[in-house]
């Protein structure tokens, strides 16, 4: 298939490369043009910008577009100032694998649709090594023959496809949802931590036993291991992101008056450790903030 990609970060370019080794056509673009050079040396196509990467008619115009940006103004910024919209055409597939609000979510369905194309949201959950062995969980939600038309592109990305009806901003809700519970167990293990430190116990021993026992999940064990071992860089989750996905998960939660304490708790343990030069970090450096306040760092 005739692929364009855009965004090449730490989890768009292996899920570009995913897609490069499944044999299809790729033509990328991102913003700093040295990130596409792996891609490019493997055959992919770089673009000179963001709209071509639709094709053309003479050329043929793209089967499917990834956009893989940080939020809802790089989204803007690129779809919209960058003429990706004003490029796609009724063949093309535009699928959103970023975390954006439910809002924006609805507001770009539309706004594809009244360019004939097909839009089809499909954000992950997984870090960048899981990005790399095409493991991650993709939620897609779409019409149904937009996402058959991708449907093989996402499944050389990742090692579940989880459906999500047909209106695309449900799997944008499903992903906020599960990244505001990712933030609360890293809380909740950073709060326990520096309880148990304070006690004598050192945080792998502690870890140890809940990891093994009570909470034997990979979110658990994978963030506990980086508590225990206080390694927070290089960052695979952004602290800023994680307050980002909070954010939007407040936002959404007060659109459908939904009472979200813990969220607004989460939220401001994120924006003390984003105060205290977090803004690099991984976010479960959430961990030394709990300590900072328990006298602990």
């Amino acid at each position: 298939m005739k692929i364009g990609f855009i965004g090449l970060g730490e989890m768009g370019l292996p899920m570009a490369l995913n897609l490069l080794k499944a044999g299809h056509e790729l033509t990328v673009w991102n913003r700093s043009p040295q990130r596409a050079e792996p891609l490019v040396a493997q055959g992919a196509r770089l673009a000179a910008t963001a709209a071509e990467v639709c094709g053309k008619a003479e050329s043929g115009h793209a089967d499917a577009v990834f956009v893989m940006l940080a939020d809802d103004t790089a989204l803007r910024q690129v779809l919209e100032a960058g003429g990706v919209l004003a490029a796609l055409a009724g063949p093309t597939v535009l699928v959103n694998l970023a975390t954006v609000s439910v809002a924006y979510a609805q507001a770009l369905a539309a706004e594809v649709a009244g360019k004939g194309a097909g839009y089809v949201a499909a954000p992950v959950f997984g870090r960048s090594d899981m990005a790399a062995a095409a493991q991650l969980n993709i939620v897609a939600a779409g019409a149904a023959g937009a996402i058959e038309q991708v449907l093989p592109l996402l499944q050389a990305m990742g090692k579940k496809i989880w459906p999500a009806g047909d209106a695309p901003e449900r799997a944008n809700v499903i992903k906020i949802a599960g990244n505001f519970m990712l933030a609360s167990s890293i809380e909740m293990m950073a709060e326990a931590t520096a309880f148990t430190r304070a006690h004598g116990i050192a945080a792998a021993d502690f870890l140890e036993v809940m990891t093994q026992t009570l909470f034997a999940a990979p979110a658990f064990i994978n963030y506990g291991k980086l508590i225990a071992e206080q390694r927070y860089e290089p960052a695979g989750f952004k602290m800023q992101l994680g307050l980002k996905d909070v954010e939007l998960a407040l936002t959404a939660a007060g659109t459908a008056r939904v009472p979200m304490p813990l969220a607004a708790l989460v939220r401001d343990s994120l924006l003390d450790a984003l105060a205290h030069d977090g803004t690099d970090k991984d976010w479960a450096m959430l961990a030394q903030t709990a300590a900072r306040r328990a006298g602990l760092a």
